[in-house]
């Protein structure tokens, strides 16, 4: 291991060129736990324009919540003076001046199914109350309640899929509503039913990137009892549809099994892309391993620069920098290298 030591605003760094099984220098006898340095609300608030949702370092997926439709503060789709959430959208921007991405949204209620977001009539739509205190984040996982409907929503991510983890109040009314239409205008999309625990579709949008793909291939951990298409806020009884406005409800049972998990590839190049994406790194279930390895690819990347220093605070601000550093550029190869 090469290690270069220097001193900067009364910090000790050490940058380390290290080979597996190295330990970070000066941590003992134990690899030090790096990402608990990190806090993602740092940038949600004035002109950060930053997100605090899961993903790992250059990860295609930023699975992230929304709270603004737009506007320069929206550009990360989260500021933190907001008190609505709209749902959990797949792909996000960090410290960007021009709003995108924020594609694939899905969001869980219960009750009424709702096919719009109620950002007209407050109240009204599909979107919920959260608060601080009932939030949370860290490198590689998020998690809230959405007081509307008590529903506590869990997200975590591989570098091409994210994983949800929604636990619901428990009735046989509990509801994932996935919107295509959501932020940007919508040149074309698609969504298919493929049975009662698979969805696919794609996206294709404009705003800083002039079009812009998003396929993507969801698949459900309990099977749904009911289903629908929207285009254009009405209901087709198809399985699959086409155009500018589409939405999906999607009916489960939660009274015996409270918890539902959704995981979600997705892919610029096909919906076999996302498929197949899913299948390579997410093959099971288990959102508590997938978190603790989003938190290892963390503890890998920013593990390149260690502090010895023993205030906290002046490591939460630079770790919190690096992991933004390294959240871009994104990935866009698929795992079969297209």
């Amino acid at each position: 291991m090469k290690t270069i030591f220097f001193h900067l605003t009364g910090l000790l760094i050490v940058l380390s060129a290290c080979v597996p099984g190295d330990r970070n220098p000066g941590s003992g006898s134990e690899k030090e736990d790096i990402s608990q340095y990190v806090n993602p609300f740092i940038g949600t608030d004035a002109h950060g324009h930053t997100y605090p949702g899961a993903s790992v370092p250059f990860g295609m997926v930023q699975l992230s919540p929304d709270t603004r439709l737009g506007g320069w503060d929206g550009c990360g789709g989260y500021h933190y003076s907001d008190s609505v959430i709209y749902g959990f959208s797949h792909t996000h921007l960090s410290g960007t001046g021009v709003p995108d991405y924020c594609d694939i949204l899905f969001m869980p209620t219960t009750g009424r199914i709702r096919l719009n977001n109620g950002s007209i009539r407050p109240g009204t739509g599909y979107s919920s109350r959260f608060d601080h205190t009932h939030e949370r984040a860290e490198a590689g996982y998020y998690k809230v309640d959405l007081l509307d409907y008590d529903i506590h929503a869990e997200l975590t991510a591989t570098s091409r899929a994210g994983l949800h983890r929604y636990t619901f109040p428990g009735d046989d009314s509990s509801h994932v509503i996935i919107d295509l239409f959501h932020r940007d205008k919508v040149i074309e999309s698609a969504i298919e039913i493929i049975n009662d625990t698979t969805i696919a579709g794609y996206r294709r949008s404009s705003f800083w990137a002039n079009d812009q793909h998003v396929f993507f291939y969801a698949v459900f951990s309990n099977p749904f009892t009911r289903s629908g298409i929207a285009s254009d806020d009405q209901i087709i009884n198809e399985k699959k549809a086409s155009g500018t406005n589409l939405k999906t409800f999607l009916t489960f049972d939660t009274r015996e099994n409270r918890t539902l998990l959704i995981k979600v590839g997705i892919s610029a190049v096909d919906s076999e892309g996302a498929k197949n994406n899913l299948l390579a790194e997410m093959a099971g279930w288990d959102f508590d391993k997938a978190r603790l390895d989003a938190k290892a690819a963390w503890n890998k990347e920013l593990g390149k620069i260690y502090i010895r220093d023993e205030d906290s605070v002046r490591k939460t601000t630079f770790y919190s920098a690096l992991y933004h550093a390294f959240l871009v550029p994104n990935l866009f190869l698929d795992a079969d290298r297209r």
